[in-house]
C-alpha cells in the first residue's frame, strides 16, 4: 500500500508536528512518546506524502534534516556530521546498492558491515594525541560541548597511542549492565529511572554536577583526518590508536566482497542481537573503499555510500493496564504486567515480567502509565520504565498484596522476591507437575489434570506421597481404569530409581535447576552428603557462590521432612562416587569465571566445554537437547547453552545459525553430529559404559529453573 495514501493534508501537518516533537525528545534526552518502529513509519509516511505533493512540503518537516532538524548546538563541526538513510528489508537494501553502483558507474569494490549502535553520535577532537573536546552531533553542522562528561566514557582514551591531530566519531551508549547499574544508582539518590539505555546515555552526557557517577561506553566508527583509508582499514587504525571499536564484539565489522555476503552478515548480526552486551537498532552497510565513498559523495542529510538496514524494534511503548500476582511452585509471589497489546519484533505482547515488588517501586510504575517494554529474541518481555512526562493524573498506584493471592496465608517479604509463608505447600499441584516432568522424575501419565485430581482428592500432598499410592486408591478416582492405573503405577515405580541429580532437581530447590542439580549430584555423590553439607562446602560447587549456597542450605532444611519420607520410600538413595572437577580448559578461563571442565574429570570430553546447536542427525537424531547435554557430562565434558571464549567444542547440526558463526569467529573447534557420535561412542545410550544410572548426571540447554 502507498504510504502517501495514508495521509490527508491535515494528517500530513499533524504527522510533521508529531515527528518534530518525537525527534526533539529522541535526540535530546533519548525519550520519545513513540517506539522506534512507529517513529520510522511516521517519517516514511511524511516522506511519501511530500514526494507525492512536493509543493506542500512544510518548512519544519523533519525529512532531509540531520536528527529531524530538532536539535543544534553552538560548536561548529569541522566536517558535517550526518545521519544515515534507512532501508527496511533485503529487497530495499539491494535496490539501494544498485542505485549506488549506477551513480558510481561501476560495481562497489567491497562492502563493510557493522552494527548500528543504539546510542548518541559524538565527535571527539584530539590535539597532539590528547582529548581536547567532546561534542554531540546536534543538527549535523554544530553540536553541544559535553567535554565535562568525557571522563565517565569508557573506551574514549584521554591520550591516544600516537600524538596525532584527529577527530574520532562514534557512538556513546549505556551497555545493558551499565543501564541496570545506572538505574540502581539513580533510584538510590531519589531520581526517576531512565526509560531505556538511549534515554540514559543522552541524560548522562548532558548532566552536570550530579552527586553520583554513571559510566558509559564509546565505540568509534569513523574519523576526520584519516580520509584516505578504506573503512575496514580505518577501523583497524582507530583501534591501534587506543579507541574502542566494535571489532572486539561478536558483531564485529566485517569486509564483504559481495552484497550477498553482506546480506548474510546482516542476518548473523541480527541473530546475535539478544546476546550482545549493548543495544543495536540495525546494521550499517558501507562502501568500504575510500575512493567509492569520495565519488559517491553525500547529500544534505546522509552520505550516499552508507545506509542503515533497520531491524524490528526491541523496545515499544504501550500502556500498563494491570498487575497480576502469581504464585510459583516454590511459593514465590511474582508480579506480571498486563499490557495493552503491542507487537514487538513480530510477536504480540500482552504480558511482561515485573521481577519483584522492589523492582516495581524502583521503576516508579503506576497503573495507566505509558511504559517502555523490551523484548529481544526469545527473552521474556519486561517492563522497563514509565514515560513520566506523559502522565495525565488518572494513573493509579499499584496495590501490593497483603496476603498470599493463592491461599490467603501470610507473605514473607524479608527478601526482594516475596514468598508465601507456606512455601511450596501453597502450590502442591505445580510442585507435583514439575517433579513428574520429563527432565526430573519423568513419570509418564502424570500430567496437569491427573496431578490436580490426586491433590484435590487428598491422596497426594507432596511428591513423596506418589511413591505410596495404592492400586485401590487410584481405581477409586474418576476416569482411572485398570490399564491407566497400572501404567501410572509402573511409571512411578520406574521413577523410584532415577539418578540422584534428577531426584534432587525434582525437589525444586530455589537457586538450582537441571544444570546445578547435575553439578551438585556429581560433586557429593549421595543425598545424605548433600544434606550434610554446610554453605561453605556447597559454595565449592562450580557456579554456586556464598549467597546461593546459603539459600540452598535453608531450602534443604525446610525440605528435611520430605527428604526423610523420600528416603523411607527408597527414592534418591543411590550412591555414586563423588567426582572432582578437572582443570579449566583454556588459559583465559580463570579470568572469565568458574572453571570450564567436565564434572566427570575423565572420558573422551575431559576438560572440554561443549555447546550443541542445530538439528542432530545420525545416532544423535533421537536425543533431546537435555539428553545431548547429559551425554556430554557422561563423557567428562561440561555442557553449555551459549558460545563464549570458554567454549572449546561446538557440535553443529543442520541450521546451526549464529552460534556456529560466533564459534568460527572465536576459532573454536566445530564437529558434525556424526563426528561427535564417533567421539563419544562409548557413552551413547545403550553402551555399557554410559548407562544413565552410572552417569548420574543431567544437563539442560536453557536457563536454570
Amino acid at each position: 500500500m502507498n504510504d502517501a495514501a495514508l495521509l490527508t493534508p491535515g494528517d500530513y501537518a499533524d504527522a510533521v508536528a508529531t515527528a518534530v516533537r518525537a525527534a526533539a525528545a529522541y535526540y535530546t534526552d533519548g525519550g520519545t512518546p513513540l517506539g522506534d518502529d512507529e517513529y520510522d513509519a511516521l517519517l516514511r509516511a511524511v516522506a511519501a506524502y511530500e514526494e507525492a505533493h512536493p509543493d506542500e512540503v512544510l518548512p519544519d518537516s523533519p525529512t532531509g534534516k540531520v536528527a529531524g532538524g530538532a536539535v543544534g548546538g553552538d560548536v561548529p563541526h569541522s566536517v558535517p556530521m550526518l545521519s544515515l538513510d534507512n532501508v527496511f528489508s533485503a529487497e530495499e537494501l539491494a535496490d539501494w546498492a544498485a542505485g549506488l553502483e549506477r551513480r558510481l558507474g561501476r560495481p562497489v569494490a567491497a562492502w563493510c558491515v557493522e552494527p548500528k549502535l543504539d546510542g548518541l553520535a559524538v565527535a571527539a577532537r584530539y590535539r597532539a594525541g590528547r582529548l581536547h573536546q567532546l561534542i554531540t552531533r546536534g543538527d549535523g553542522l554544530a553540536g553541544e560541548d559535553i567535554s565535562h562528561a568525557a571522563d565517565a566514557v569508557l573506551g574514549l582514551p584521554a591520550v591516544l597511542a600516537e600524538p596525532v591531530d584527529i577527530e574520532l566519531r562514534g557512538e556513546v551508549l549505556l551497555t545493558r549492565e551499565q543501564f541496570e547499574h545506572a538505574n540502581e544508582v539513580r533510584t538510590a539518590h531519589g531520581a526517576v529511572p531512565f526509560a531505556n539505555p538511549r534515554n540514559g546515555a543522552a541524560g548522562t552526557l548532558r548532566a552536570k554536577d550530579r552527586p553520583y557517577r554513571v559510566e558509559l561506553t564509546f565505540f568509534a566508527y569513523s574519523a576526520v583526518g584519516a580520509d584516505d583509508l578504506d573503512h575496514a582499514a580505518l577501523l583497524e587504525r582507530l583501534a591501534a590508536l587506543g579507541a574502542h571499536t566494535a571489532a572486539a564484539t561478536a558483531a564485529r565489522p566485517l569486509r564483504c566482497a559481495t552484497l550477498e555476503e553482506a546480506q548474510r552478515r546482516i542476518e548473523e548480526i541480527a541473530a546475535l542481537r539478544s546476546e550482545l552486551p549493548f543495544g543495536i537498532d540495525g546494521v550499517v552497510v558501507k562502501a568500504d573503499s575510500s575512493v567509492d565513498q569520495q565519488d559517491a559523495g553525500s547529500g544534505s542529510r546522509a552520505p550516499r555510500w552508507a545506509v542503515a538496514r533497520k531491524l524490528a524494534a526491541e523496545h515499544k511503548v504501550t500502556r500498563l493496564l494491570d498487575v497480576e500476582w502469581n504464585v510459583g511452585r516454590t511459593g514465590i509471589i511474582a508480579p506480571r504486567a498486563v499490557l495493552e497489546p503491542v507487537v514487538i519484533d513480530g510477536v504480540t505482547v500482552t504480558y511482561a515480567t515485573l521481577h519483584n515488588p522492589a523492582d516495581i517501586t524502583r521503576r516508579g510504575l503506576m497503573l495507566g502509565d505509558r511504559v517502555f517494554v523490551y523484548r529481544a529474541g526469545d527473552v521474556i518481555p519486561r517492563v522497563e520504565a514509565p514515560l513520566v512526562e506523559e502522565r495525565t493524573g488518572d494513573e493509579r498506584p499499584i496495590v501490593f498484596p497483603e496476603a498470599c493471592p493463592r491461599c490467603g496465608d501470610a507473605i514473607d517479604s524479608t527478601e526482594q522476591r516475596w514468598r508465601c509463608a507456606r512455601g511450596r505447600n501453597c502450590q502442591a499441584v505445580a510442585s507435583v507437575i514439575y517433579a513428574a516432568g520429563r527432565d526430573q522424575l519423568d513419570i509418564e501419565g502424570l500430567g496437569g489434570t491427573r496431578a490436580v485430581q490426586l491433590v484435590e482428592s487428598g491422596l497426594v500432598t507432596d511428591i513423596a506421597d506418589l511413591f505410596s499410592l495404592a492400586r485401590e486408591q487410584l481405581l477409586g478416582l474418576e476416569r482411572m481404569g485398570e490399564t491407566s492405573t497400572d501404567n501410572l503405577l509402573a511409571a512411578i515405580e520406574t521413577a523410584r530409581s532415577r539418578p540422584l541429580n534428577r531426584v534432587f532437581c525434582a525437589l525444586g530447590v530455589r537457586g538450582t535447576g537441571r544444570t546445578m542439580s547435575r553439578r551438585i549430584a556429581a560433586h557429593f555423590g549421595s543425598m545424605a552428603a548433600i544434606r550434610a553439607a554446610d554453605a561453605e562446602t556447597l559454595a565449592r560447587v562450580d557456579g554456586i557462590g556464598p549467597e546461593k549456597a546459603r539459600v540452598i542450605v535453608a531450602e534443604l532444611a525446610e525440605l528435611a521432612p520430605l527428604l526423610d519420607r523420600l528416603a523411607a520410600r527408597d527414592v534418591g538413595t543411590a550412591v555414586t562416587a563423588p567426582q572432582a572437577p578437572v582443570a579449566a580448559a583454556g588459559a583465559s578461563a580463570a579470568a572469565e569465571g568458574p572453571a570450564v571442565a567436565g564434572e566427570g574429570g575423565a572420558g573422551p570430553l575431559a576438560g572440554e566445554a561443549v555447546v550443541v546447536t542445530g538439528s542432530m542427525t545420525g545416532p544423535l537424531a533421537a536425543l533431546s537437547r537435555n539428553e545431548m547435554n547429559e551425554l556430554i557430562e557422561r563423557a567428562g565434558g561440561k555442557a553449555s547453552s551459549s558460545v563464549s571464549k570458554r567454549t572449546t567444542l561446538l557440535v553443529a547440526g543442520e541450521k546451526a545459525g549464529s552460534k556456529r558463526a560466533k564459534a568460527e569467529e572465536l576459532g573454536i573447534r566445530i564437529v558434525t553430529p556424526d563426528d561427535f557420535a564417533v567421539l563419544v561412542a562409548g557413552q551413547l545410550p545403550g553402551a555399557e559404559a554410559g548407562t544413565e544410572a552410572e552417569a548420574g548426571t543431567e544437563a539442560e540447554a536453557g536457563t536454570e529453573a
